[in-house]
């Protein structure tokens, strides 16, 4: 399959992570994977860079491109909204939000153009059926990330670095902890001695999978799909979105290195099983084809 893909993200953030696995995926996978991304977007260049079709996104390249093109899959909101202009080719759109959808005229016509769409979690695939998406136009496809080495904590304990006010990042000047903001959570996870993920709208968390993933204990908000991820005292803790929950959680996590060890080696298993880049790509090629039945 030629499968044109459309984001418009400014930064390298969770979903332009998914697109660039999915790209190097898919192409291994046999398959001819082509990128429409914002230019001289950190996706655009990684892409670029490793060798990828890939060019600067607008309508008229949407619409050229798409003519030969057997998918087209449009990866956030403006995407969505550029995409519709490849008439005649089969559109999946991937929706990351845990927000409810638009139900104005426009938008449910946007949305009605829609041939298959990609919750990132159960959670959000809900919202898309409350806003009167039928069930059987939605996929659940988890992301995938790369399985990485686990190292003896010894960091401090790491978040993510956000802007988005709905994130929780206010949340940290009120903690007594020795919290740590990240910008390369690949470089800095191994070895730290606990991951926080503080939000209070969040699709799923792929940061949380990537933490997972390297064997660091995690204390996640109870939040939108993140609990689909962090099972409580399974594979992680979760607090509510205040100080006094959230510190008590990392605390006890400190307090009893036995459990974070026994929470992180679970959960690391979980990402293994459910969560690894292939696993997330056979999914959306199942739904590609799908489409196309």
């Amino acid at each position: 399959m030629r499968i044109l893909h459309v984001d418009t993200g400014r930064q390298m953030r969770g979903g332009q992570w998914q697109v660039l696995y999915l790209l190097g995926e898919l192409e291994r996978m046999g398959h001819e994977p082509v990128l429409l991304a914002r230019a001289g977007s950190p996706l655009l260049e990684r892409a670029a860079e490793r060798g990828f079709e890939a060019q600067e996104c607008s309508l008229v390249a949407v619409v050229r491109c798409s003519a030969g093109a057997d998918i087209v899959h449009a990866h956030d909101a403006k995407a969505h909204t550029l995409a519709i202009a490849a008439a005649g080719t089969p559109l999946v759109v991937s929706r990351r939000v845990a927000f409810d959808p638009k139900r104005d005229i426009l938008s449910r016509w946007k949305y009605s153009r829609v041939a298959r769409y990609l919750a990132v979690s159960r959670f959000v695939g809900s919202k898309l059926v409350a806003a009167g998406v039928d069930e059987k136009r939605i996929s659940v496809v988890y992301d995938g990330v790369p399985l990485l080495e686990p190292k003896p904590p010894a960091g401090l304990i790491l978040t993510p670095r956000f802007s988005d006010p709905l994130k929780g990042g206010d949340l940290l000047g009120r903690l007594d902890l020795p919290v740590r903001q990240s910008d390369d959570l690949l470089s800095d996870l191994p070895g730290s001695r606990l991951f926080l993920y503080l939000s209070r709208s969040e699709g799923l968390g792929s940061g949380i999978l990537l933490a997972m993933s390297a064997g660091v204990p995690v204390v996640a908000s109870d939040t939108g799909g993140i609990p689909e991820v962090v099972i409580d005292g399974v594979t992680g803790l979760l607090t509510r979105n205040d100080p006094e929950s959230i510190t008590e959680k990392a605390r006890l996590l400190e307090r009893e290195p036995e459990l974070a060890a026994r929470l992180a080696q679970t959960a690391r298993k979980r990402i293994v099983r459910e969560f690894t880049i292939e696993r997330m790509a056979e999914a959306t090629v199942a739904a590609y084809r799908e489409c196309l039945a």
